[in-house]
């Protein structure tokens, strides 16, 4: 009986041998832009991209908004190259909006939880429903969350939603860039907020769980074809291949649900 990874690897060899088939034969240099929801699945999967097309994958990271330095739309503004945007599929249309990205190449990839985590052998609060994450936050003494699509509704819709927006300015903080994991981990903060795919691959903590469902946010991370793209069919093979099958055992792995092709909100 063939193991988890060579089912996967078979499955992966077969789609792009298909890819290959259709006409992506010649090798390319895709350059990519990735936030952080979908960086553990796509750092597994794209090494079977590349043994399988010949083609290099070439990848910067960043958040999909805000104004740090790596963020993907600061990276756009400033020119720096890039074939494929991966990102929260809101501010991958706002690019569209703007003419960076083209329209009809915008593909829906997952749907990704936001979580909370502890530093490793901290108690876990109880989060089983809106009225317990409430509790728990007011009796804890920090908080972080992130500068992207998580953190954007913890702090302007989840906090109100509890009643506790005001409670929250003094002891609930903003981390840009960095991984809220990370914060949490060494200590600076007793409870993080982040997409649970962020937060899986941060060692020194523990992920207590994800929101309960009358207060989560599922987030869509999408991908597109820049505009500026000067592979743009190299690009389409590689978001197709995220999208396929071959990859739903990686973004499964990962914390985050594939959306079936041809699939809407």
């Amino acid at each position: 009986m063939k193991s988890m990874s060579a089912n996967f690897r078979s499955l992966a060899l077969g789609f792009v041998g298909a890819l290959l088939l259709a006409g992506f034969a010649s090798a390319a240099e895709v350059r990519v832009m990735i936030s952080g929801g979908l960086t553990a699945a796509y750092k597994e999967l794209v090494p079977e991209f590349e043994r399988s097309t010949g083609n290099k994958v070439l990848t910067a990271y960043g958040p999909s908004m805000g104004t740090t330095v790596n963020a993907i739309p600061i990276r756009l503004e400033r020119g720096e190259p890039a074939d494929v945007l991966i990102m929260v599929g809101y501010a991958l249309g706002d690019l569209v909006k703007q003419g960076k990205v083209i329209a009809d190449s915008r593909v829906d990839l997952v749907k990704s939880p936001i979580g909370i985590a502890v530093k490793s052998g901290a108690p876990k609060p109880d989060i089983s429903s809106a009225d317990a994450v409430k509790r728990a936050l007011l009796a804890t003494k920090s908080i972080s969350y992130s500068d992207s699509a998580s953190g954007v509704y913890v702090s302007t819709e989840m906090f109100e939603k509890l009643g506790i927006a005001d409670a929250m300015k003094n002891k609930a903080r903003k981390i840009p860039a960095t991984p809220v994991g990370e914060i949490v981990a060494r200590g600076d903060a007793e409870i993080g907020f982040q997409q649970i795919s962020e937060l899986k691959s941060v060692q020194g903590i523990d992920i207590v769980g994800p929101l309960p469902d009358d207060l989560q946010k599922i987030t869509v991370f999408s991908a597109g074809i820049a505009s500026v793209s000067r592979e743009p069919d190299a690009g389409k093979a590689l978001i197709k291949f995220l999208a396929s099958p071959a990859a739903s055992a990686a973004i499964i792995k990962s914390g985050m649900e594939p959306i079936p092709a041809g699939a809407t909100d």
